[in-house]
């Protein structure tokens, strides 16, 4: 279905390339929540709608997404990429009611206004270009 349910269990000792394939491109790692809040303050400054892409290392559609989110990031510079891995932010993820993996969040000055589970290439480009559409290009 292009998801993994949160609750799934895995071990995995090494997971030191995770970063460097997750997060290519303009995609920024929050590793914090206050790199979080930094982020979505920067970007209420700039103006910026923030996608926030809710991953873990050991799923699978994560992975496939992975390299198009960062093709994304490049193509859509006036957005913000952000990747938090729910894993490392367990509290911070079930804050957002993470159900599966992948998730993203649309968000405008700090408040969700869309949300795609799964890891749907045609879907997450549609919603990236909807919400462009309605954001003034004055960055």
């Amino acid at each position: 279905m292009g998801n993994c349910l949160k609750y799934q269990t895995h071990d995995d000792d090494d997971d030191s390339d995770h970063h460097v394939a997750f997060a290519s491109g303009n995609v920024q790692i929050i590793t914090t929540k206050e790199s979080w809040d930094q982020k979505l303050e920067q970007a209420r400054r700039d103006s910026k709608i923030v996608i926030a892409n809710f991953s873990a290392t050991w799923c699978g559609p994560c992975r496939m997404i992975a390299p198009y989110y960062s093709e994304l990031s490049e193509k859509y510079p006036t957005i913000m990429f952000l990747l938090v891995d729910v894993d490392e932010l367990t509290d911070f993820s079930s804050s957002w009611d993470i159900k599966a993996t992948p998730t993203f969040f649309f968000l405008k000055d700090g408040k969700e206004v869309d949300k795609l589970v799964g890891a749907n290439k045609p879907e997450l480009e549609k919603k990236i270009a909807a919400i462009t559409d309605v954001v003034p290009h004055n960055q």
